[in-house]
């Protein structure tokens, strides 16, 4: 009974969709504010109901209700408690039902924390909310209901994929959907904006902390889904352009460009149609995103669904959504003010070459990701593109933008000093070459690493450039220095968090790139095997019980020298439902560098068995740098600015529409 009153509950969420869609949009057309107040009515009972919903999904999860179908497909009651709750993300139905909860979530808090709105933007912005959510639960109800029973119940369930059964997969998808959904705040109110003919300073401060608050969520949630790859898949890798990778981080790129523009807008009134613009193509990338995965087009570890017909509902879901603001675009953004005037050497221009070089980039791995797609659409057979292609076009992308991020805070708004800026980033770019010079010498000036020593140069660039710009901007030494960085903005401090841990980042990515050593062999036990100055020697292999799984344990001793410095157990789970197996690495870090075994494999009747050791010269930098940014992110969010609110808008009359007044 439970699950039907789930089910009533999101069928009802449908219907108060549709009302926040209409009612709304027509009182704010006629000044009518009972009905704009409708949008916030409608915004919280559509959560509560959703809400709801999902919450009758977990509890047939949690107490392995085999009569639902979903639960019966995906999970299994040996699961523990963890694995059975996020089970209901890691299938196609219950993952969208976190997506419509999420994108719920965040209706609701603009219901209630955006008094300050103006009512009509409020209503309007709401309203776009509601016409997405109509799409999806009707996605949903019509295509991927997950609250189906199954009569007579079985007796116990399919199981859930061994490879999502991990602490990391469990928290994964809901990082990376409060992403993708949280740039959905910032594209309805971009509708919004055009449905009203008004962009300016005040608009841009509503539009910052939703589209920090998504950027941070998915920044974490793709560095945690990178770090799930590199620890479970056991192939010593952390990013390999999947195609369901390159679907979150598209609209990582130009959520990225969109946070940027946004800020322009809001301390120069500049570069609005493009901001509006970038605010309906992030939330177009991240349902370009959703399309790619649930639509069966494309194959991947992480791909869910596998039936086009539910594609082609996302499809024209797709098609509304973007054609609809895109067309809308075209029509209203030609009138909008053009805002402040600026020179090409300023803040507001390397922001602006920023923003070009990041579409850029995302277009790249965008044609990347769809060019096999359209390849064996139109000549009937698919071709592969990979890393090659990626590093070939992205890389060359990235290094002018990490030399302008160093220089772009140092330049003033309207009009900037180049040279000046330059002049004070002497130090930087002399510990950059020191940094380059250093690697090479190390690394033995092999041709082969030339490539990673200048990725450590342009890490060190990009760190030492923000710290030289925030100690001038605080003073840093001198008198008053302290109240300076207690007053200075906490956006000002997350910037240069997040730009540090960029830095930190790179440093990780140059260094696993250019200095990665790995070594495949069969190993009987006793035998020892040498990688990047550790003996690895193999002990043998014990079976030991999992909470449901039994798993081949091995035992590695690793030495530097005379002295032990780890004992690693990689294993080979065999779940029991589903009867699958999986790997299961085991690290020694030293926090520079990661030395990652997995086991293969027996061979034989000795004991023998396929092993892979890797060596990670600085990987643990990337996350590190990962965190550093989310954190940036965080400490942003709480920026006094973002908690009291924007400044407030000139007088206008709340329903005008047409933009020839202004």
């Amino acid at each position: 009974m439970i699950i039907e009153l789930g089910h009533f509950a999101l069928a009802l969420a449908l219907a108060v969709a549709l009302i926040q869609a209409i009612v709304p949009l027509i009182g704010a057309a006629r000044g009518n504010v009972a009905w704009m107040n409708v949008a916030r009515q409608s915004a919280v009972l559509q959560f509560v109901l959703v809400a709801f919903a999902f919450a009758t999904l977990i509890h047939a999860y949690v107490t392995s209700d085999f009569s639902v179908v979903g639960v019966y497909e995906n999970s299994h009651s040996a699961k523990p408690l963890i694995y059975k709750i996020s089970g209901v993300w890691g299938n196609h139905e219950g993952s969208l039902v976190l997506w419509v909860t999420i994108l719920s979530v965040f209706g609701a808090l603009v219901a209630v924390l955006g008094r300050n709105l103006p009512p009509a933007l409020r209503a309007r912005a709401l309203a776009v909310q509601g016409m997405i959510s109509i799409g999806f639960i009707a996605f949903i109800l019509f295509t991927s209901n997950p609250f189906l029973r199954l009569f007579p119940a079985p007796a116990e369930g399919n199981g859930l994929n061994p490879i999502l059964q991990d602490p990391g997969l469990a928290v994964h998808p809901p990082m990376l959907y409060f992403g993708y959904v949280g740039f959905s705040m910032a594209f309805s109110f971009a509708v919004a904006a055009l449905i009203e003919g008004r962009v300016d300073a005040a608009w841009a401060r509503w539009v910052r902390p939703w589209t920090l608050a998504a950027w941070t969520s998915l920044t974490l949630g793709i560095g945690l889904g990178s770090w799930w790859a590199y620890y479970t898949l056991g192939w010593g890798g952390w990013w390999m352009w999947d195609p369901v990778e390159n679907a979150s981080f598209i609209p990582w790129l130009t959520g990225t460009a969109l946070l940027h523009s946004a800020i322009v807008v809001e301390k120069r009134e500049a570069l609005k149609s493009w901001t509006i613009l970038l605010a309906i193509i992030t939330f177009s990338m991240s349902l370009l995103g959703t399309f790619l995965v649930r639509s069966g087009v494309l194959t991947s570890v992480h791909a869910f669904a596998s039936d086009p017909t539910r594609g082609v509902f996302i499809l024209i879901l797709l098609a509304v959504a973007i054609g609809g603001s895109l067309t809308l675009y075209a029509i209203r953004a030609p009138q909008m003010e053009g805002g402040g005037v600026f020179a090409p050497i300023s803040r507001e221009g390397g922001l602006l070459i920023n923003n070009l070089l990041l579409t850029t980039a995302c277009a790249t791995v965008l044609l990347g990701t769809l060019y096999p797609l359209i390849t064996e659409t139109l000549a009937g057979g698919r071709i592969s593109v990979g890393s090659p292609y990626f590093n070939g076009v992205f890389i060359p992308l990235m290094i002018p933008l990490i030399l302008l991020m160093g220089i772009g805070p140092l330049l003033a708004w309207k009009r900037g000093d180049l040279a000046g800026a330059l002049s004070r980033l002497k130090v930087a770019a002399g510990l950059s070459v020191a940094a380059i010079a250093v690697t090479m010498v190390v690394a033995g000036f092999s041709i082969t690493d030339i490539g990673g020593a200048f990725g450590i140069g342009l890490a060190v660039w990009l760190a030492a450039s923000s710290l030289i710009e925030w100690t001038e901007r605080v003073k840093f030494g001198r008198s008053g220095s302290w109240a300076r960085i207690t007053n200075l903005p906490r956006a000002a401090h997350g910037m240069t968090i997040a730009h540090f841990g960029m830095a930190v980042l790179i440093a990780g990515v140059s260094g696993a790139s250019a200095w990665k050593s790995e070594t495949i062999q069969v190993q009987a036990p006793g035998e020892t095997v040498q990688l990047a100055g550790y003996a690895l020697t193999f002990q043998g292999v014990t079976e030991v019980p999992g909470s449901n799984y039994t798993a081949e344990r091995a035992t590695i001793e690793v030495k530097r020298g005379d002295k032990l410095v780890a004992t690693l157990h990689p294993e080979r789970r065999a779940f029991v439902q589903p009867p699958e197996q999986t790997t299961f690495s085991s690290i020694h870090t030293t926090y520079a560098s990661d030395l990652l075994t997995t086991l293969g494999e027996a061979q034989g009747d000795n004991g023998a068995y396929v092993t892979r050791f890797y060596h990670e010269p600085l990987v643990p930098f990337l996350w590190y740098g990962i965190l550093l940014m989310g954190f940036g992110g965080l400490v942003s969010l709480t920026d006094r600015r973002h908690r009291v609110g924007a400044p407030r808008r000139a007088a206008v009359a709340a329903t005008a529409v047409p933009v020839a007044a202004e």
